[in-house]
């Protein structure tokens, strides 16, 4: 599992980079503006309703799918596949009917600080970007069937086919007209399902329209969706409150919030995300054969091998946080106060990076088990203390307040899933995770002095780009030699793989 996971992460790097060429792209022509900021909510609404719709589905799909097949074979968990498939663009149509007739009114809802100019925009492009949903749910059921199937690099590659359609979008927007950006974005979905198509034809899938909507496993997947789609949209919920009160505070708050949450995604997108989509179908299968010994201590390993990657990410952005921003961002209409206004926000988002990671794999955990419910109560909880936080923090520290609100309740509900899974499952490592953890972050903190040294003292003429590679290169090395000193197990794996990476490159 690791070693499939980390060949994931070196898919997910050329992904999330190309993600990075597109946000600089849109950073270029347009800045942290009004334009922008109508855009980046327009992306936000769909994004959530996708969420809302579709993640909790796939999410729940994963573990019934391979109860089905088990008990029943196959051919069965096929037909429910197909059924699932035809149910899901039945509820996409109704969402989407709903989304254009009352566009206004959820525009408002995400941005109630939109008038004028900026709100008509937000709508225009809103409306234009529900077509997306359709080719979006596909993509997420065609993605976790190949996941099911063993599948994972084809699905891990799609983010690329998407970040290259909006780029060329952004660039004929500029020159021609701002709706191809919208434009833009139903094409860069309907490509990105296309691009499944030849993996999916190799398992000899072939989708065969099927109604269903009493056939018992369907009801009981939907059953346990509601919490699951709730439990796995916090993040957009979080970032859309945070985007909707941002838009009350400056303009281009929305973006500047949006850039820097994308760039803590990229930790996720990499690292976190990998482990997940190899760890959930896996550990789907122990809970299906009741193979709880097993089921532990995979999770109690994934848990581990985060914490040695994540903590160092944070650490590290944290400290490089308005470097990275003015090297990335920093050009075009992109003055030096939108820089600085997104790596505070930045900064501040990767205090709960870790609290991130351990959220998405302990959510997995309660879903391989059919346990959507504690999730579900613990975003809850999350989400209400995000908000409250939110109206404090805000009013104290402007758009920064906003991304630390987000972090805490990363932490603390990432906390709540560590009591409650131990207390159903009994011990998964808790102890080991916990040693892991403080070694990590004692070679985290020494690396992170050595850095913030080179890139305030001794690298400070250096030009910005080989600034920054010396400063991360030497931050790596110094982190290597440190969780090596420290014992820490889970770096032998690592090293492991990079050594078997390069024997193989050089072969």
């Amino acid at each position: 599992m690791k070693k499939t996971a980390f060949l994931l992460m070196m898919i997910a790097v050329l992904s999330k980079v190309t993600g990075f060429l597109r946000d600089i792209t849109l950073s270029y022509f347009y800045g942290a503006t009004s334009t922008s900021d109508a855009y980046i909510i327009s992306i936000t609404i769909t994004s959530v309703l996708f969420s809302l719709i579709i993640l909790g589905i796939s999410t729940a799909y994963i573990p019934m799918f391979k109860q089905i097949e088990h008990e029943k074979g196959h051919p069965s968990a096929l037909n429910f596949t197909n059924n699932l498939i035809t149910i899901v663009l039945i509820i996409t149509s109704i969402v989407i009917c709903i989304g254009f007739c009352f566009s206004h009114s959820i525009v408002k809802l995400f941005a109630f600080g939109f008038d004028g100019a900026t709100m008509k925009t937000a709508i225009t492009f809103t409306q234009i970007g529900l077509v997306s949903i359709y080719f979006t749910s596909l993509t997420q059921l065609f993605t976790s069937f190949l996941q099911v199937k063993g599948k994972f690099i084809i699905p891990a590659m799609i983010g690329l086919p998407f970040n290259v359609i909006i780029i060329i979008s952004i660039v004929i927007s500029y020159q021609l007209d701002t709706i191809f950006l919208a434009i833009g974005s139903v094409m860069a979905a309907l490509i990105q399902m296309l691009f499944l198509f030849p993996a999916l034809r190799k398992t000899n899938y072939k989708y065969v329209p099927t109604v269903r909507v009493t056939d018992e496993h369907i009801k009981k997947l939907f059953v346990i969706v509601f919490p699951i789609m709730i439990g796995i949209s916090i993040d957009q919920i979080n970032l859309m409150i945070d985007k909707s009160i941002s838009s009350t505070i400056t303009e281009g708050g929305v973006s500047a919030l949006t850039y820097a949450s994308r760039l803590n995604d990229f930790v996720q997108g990499i690292f976190v995300i990998s482990f997940v989509s190899v760890m959930f179908p896996l550990i789907s299968n122990m809970a299906a054969k009741k193979n709880m010994k097993d089921f532990k201590a995979s999770i109690g390993d994934v848990l581990s091998t985060i914490t040695v990657i994540v903590v160092p990410a944070s650490i590290g952005v944290m400290i490089l946080a308005e470097p990275i921003i003015g090297l990335l961002f920093g050009r075009g209409h992109f003055d030096a106060m939108a820089v600085k206004m997104t790596a505070h926000a930045l900064f501040f988002y990767s205090i709960g990076m870790i609290g991130y990671a351990f959220r998405e794999i302990l959510n997995r955990a309660f879903y391989s088990l059919q346990d959507s419910k504690t999730p579900m109560y613990n975003a809850a909880i999350a989400v209400f203390l995000n908000i409250v936080l939110n109206f404090i923090l805000s009013s104290i520290m402007g758009i920064s307040g906003l991304a630390l609100a987000t972090s805490i309740s990363a932490l603390f509900c990432s906390t709540l899933l560590f009591i409650n899974l131990r207390r159903k499952i009994g011990e998964f490592g808790l102890k080991r995770i916990f040693i892991t953890f403080i070694k990590v972050m004692t070679a985290s903190t020494l690396m992170g002095a050595v850095v913030y040294g080179l890139n305030e003292y001794v690298l400070s003429a250096w030009h910005p780009m080989i600034k920054m590679t010396a400063a991360v290169s030497s931050g790596v090395v110094v982190y290597f030699f440190f969780i090596n000193l420290l014992k820490v197990n889970e770096s032998k794996v690592i090293m492991q793989y990079v050594k078997q990476r390069f024997l193989s490159f050089r072969q």
